[in-house]
């Protein structure tokens, strides 16, 4: 097996580059793991859990206990390029990004210790679950608003109808920002994903960049309004009052970038989430139907399908000095690929874990939502906009279907995975609301209804529905 030296802190160490050729040929913009990364990579699970990909220039890690030991610590592998481009620009590209003044820098996201807890503490107060809690009720009506535009029809695409929209509208609103300026910011967010993330064309990085630059410019314009006068109410004014009291912690940079970052992290990987969600409890009918005879059951729902099916799928790491994962030896500047699907279908911690199981008694330990110090901030944006959209799904459209034999596309890139459609059905006669309305129009079925309240089973095959 050939063997290369890397300098380090710790001097000149050997480490193996790939001789099987499943490592020299995985690729992850191939399609199996853009289809399903967890499987593409199973063989490696068991066989190479940690190796290093010369097509993608990293070293993947793909089990659970491995996983978590790269996000336990953050001082040995840095987040620092966790928004790195992974396909390098070319010069026309960036002179495009330039010209609209993009200077994406430090976030949340990619910054290192301490900087990252200090900022983390100042600013993380509106993102607990008590006090998220106001929010419930506008978005319980935001989702009931958009179901009422296709709740007759019969047939919808729930990702251009619904879900691709509301994550976005729930995330401007908890930023503060107008609701004038958010058609804008719609436009381009798919364009931040694929220039972080994919694997573009020149062609397609200079169109990519366009967009980029202006999202960039966008954001800017609106910030430079809150500042003017900080006194809104959402997370970037508190964030820019913050700045204002605290400018070392919080410095205008941060601000600049956080307005798109968030934007992005926001939309993309909630919007998906919901997708994922539905397409899989939809395709485990009798997972459905127990969500739909108890709503109770709708929390441990959404934690299967994140473990199962989650919208984040790999995040990146750098090691900061000679290093071990897994056994295999790190070098210093070793990029890493630390693939979150695998460790969440890694049978060592999930038992059966191709099984889907709302039963499951770890599900809550999925790492769709990150681990240790830099774990998603949003994350409890996210489950609550999942769990009342399918509250209100499982009882008002108990009984819709997936459409057969529709073909599923993704947005090619290493880390986000959620179908770009989800076509659903069902019979509008069926609707609860509809037989409610009927039943107390009607003195002798409301009679009836009364006697034996309980609900029905719809079509023969949806779940009960309440009256």
């Amino acid at each position: 097996m050939p063997f290369s030296t890397i300098t380090g802190v710790r001097g000149i160490i050997a480490y193996r580059l790939p001789s099987l050729p499943e490592a020299a040929e995985f690729d992850p913009f191939d399609v199996p793991y853009q289809l399903d990364p967890a499987e593409a990579l199973r063989w490696f699970r068991e066989q190479e859990p940690v190796f290093y990909s010369p097509k993608l220039d990293y070293w993947v890690v793909s089990r659970y206990e491995d996983v978590k030991a790269v996000f336990r610590d953050n001082v040995t592998f840095s987040p620092s390029i966790a928004l790195e481009k992974l396909t390098p620009a070319p010069p026309e590209a960036t002179k495009i990004l330039e010209g609209y003044g993009f200077a994406m820098r430090r976030t949340m996201v990619n910054e290192d210790e301490p900087d990252h807890m200090e900022r983390r503490r100042l600013l993380m107060d509106a993102f607990l679950p008590e006090n998220l809690e106001k929010h419930e009720a506008w978005v319980r009506e935001l989702v009931r608003d958009y179901m009422d535009r296709f709740i007759d029809k019969g047939r919808a695409d729930l990702v251009g109808e619904m879900f691709r929209e509301i994550p976005m509208t729930v995330a401007l609103r908890f930023l503060g920002v107008p609701n004038e300026d958010a058609k804008e910011l719609r436009k381009f967010s798919v364009a931040h994903t694929l220039n972080t993330w994919g694997r573009p064309s020149p062609e397609q990085q200079l169109q990519i960049a366009e967009d980029v630059g202006q999202f960039w410019k966008t954001a800017q314009t609106i910030l430079d309004r809150m500042c003017a006068d900080p006194s809104g109410e959402g997370w970037m004014y508190d964030s820019i009052r913050m700045h204002n009291r605290h400018p070392d912690i919080v410095p205008e940079s941060y601000l600049r970038s956080m307005m798109m970052a968030i934007l992005v992290a926001a939309h993309e990987t909630t919007a998906f989430a919901t997708t994922n969600a539905f397409r899989t409890l939809l395709s485990n009918r009798k997972s459905w139907n127990d969500i739909c005879e108890n709503p109770a059951l709708i929390p441990s729902a959404i934690e299967e399908c994140l473990r199962a099916a989650g919208s984040v799928v790999a995040w990146r790491r750098i090691a900061t000095e000679d290093t071990l994962v897994g056994g295999k030896k790190i070098p210093k500047g070793g990029k890493l690929l630390i693939v979150q699907a695998s460790a969440n279908r890694d049978p060592r911690h999930f038992e059966n874990p191709d099984e889907f199981d709302i039963y499951r008694h770890n599900s809550a330990e999925h790492f769709t939502f990150g681990y240790g110090a830099h774990q998603c901030m949003g994350k409890n944006i996210a489950r609550m906009e999942m769990r009342i959209i399918l509250d209100e799904f499982v009882r008002r459209l108990p009984h819709i279907d997936l459409v057969e034999d529709q073909s599923f596309e993704y947005l090619p890139n290493t880390s986000f995975r959620g179908p770009t459609s989800l076509w659903v059905e069902w019979e509008p006669a069926q609707n609860p609301e509809r037989r409610h309305h009927a039943v107390l129009e009607n003195p002798t079925l409301f009679s009836y209804w009364r006697t034996y309240q309980g609900g029905y089973r719809a079509s023969g095959r949806g779940c009960r529905g309440e009256t």
